[in-house]
């Protein structure tokens, strides 16, 4: 029924009803935005465009932490375009900046550094606005150029961090609320304490418990929940 892989002494289940969450497609909506304090900084941010200090800024943080999410929340506002960092090409260049604004999803690995260069300096010449993500911070990218790497550390960087537990609990409910499922708090702590810590695995736990509550025809309780996370 499930796969299991080891994350940090823990078992992680990576759900086989992924292909159903289909039916349910994610939400990059404001409104969706789950905020507390290990975002606060980040969410402000985007939520003070266009008076940023900079046209150009940075959100880093660990996969799952909601970069995407706020990335998506800001290319809705200022009418961006969304790239990834691997597929910048200096030709490119200008029809990326067509629109004013332009997110560039996964920066750092990969990105060709000429075309880097180009897309600071142009945004910066037609007053554009550039929203980078990437896991680490932009003095840890594999940037050789003296000119770029000074570019980029130039730019204010926000970090966006994991969800606490509390605020994972919390997601969960929520998320459960929103699919009608009725989960009582000993069931959202114990799936909880055995999925990683983002808001990703949290929305896969809640659609993979609704999914298998209704096929077999049972409440969602912390048995069934044990069946499908089980181990540690």
């Amino acid at each position: 029924m499930s796969s299991q892989a080891p994350v940090s002494g823990k078992t992680w289940w990576r759900p086989r009803q992924l292909a159903l969450a289909l039916d349910h497609p994610e939400s990059f909506a404001r409104e969706d935005f789950f905020s507390g304090p290990g975002n606060a900084a980040a969410l402000a941010l985007i939520d003070s465009w266009p008076d940023w200090p900079s046209h150009a800024v940075v959100l880093i943080g660990p996969e799952g932490s909601g970069k995407t999410h706020l990335a998506m929340i800001w290319a809705s506002a200022a009418g961006a375009r969304i790239v990834s960092g691997k597929n910048i090409g200096a030709s490119d260049v200008p029809g990326m900046l067509a629109t004013g604004a332009l997110v560039i999803e996964d920066a750092g690995a990969g990105t060709d550094e000429h075309a880097l260069f180009h897309l600071i300096n142009l945004a910066r010449e037609e007053r554009s606005f550039l929203l980078f993500t990437a896991r680490t911070a932009p003095s840890a990218w594999p940037i050789a150029t003296p000119d770029v790497v000074s570019r980029l550390r130039a730019m204010p960087t926000v970090l966006v961090q994991a969800p606490d537990d509390a605020m994972l609990r919390g997601v969960m409910a929520k998320l459960a609320a929103d699919r009608q499922l009725v989960l009582d708090d000993g069931v959202v702590t114990y799936i909880a304490s055995r999925i990683e810590r983002s808001f990703a695995a949290a929305r896969a736990a809640v659609i993979a418990l609704d999914q298998e509550a209704l096929r077999q025809g049972r409440p969602a309780s912390r048995a069934l929940a044990a069946e499908l996370f089980r181990g540690r």
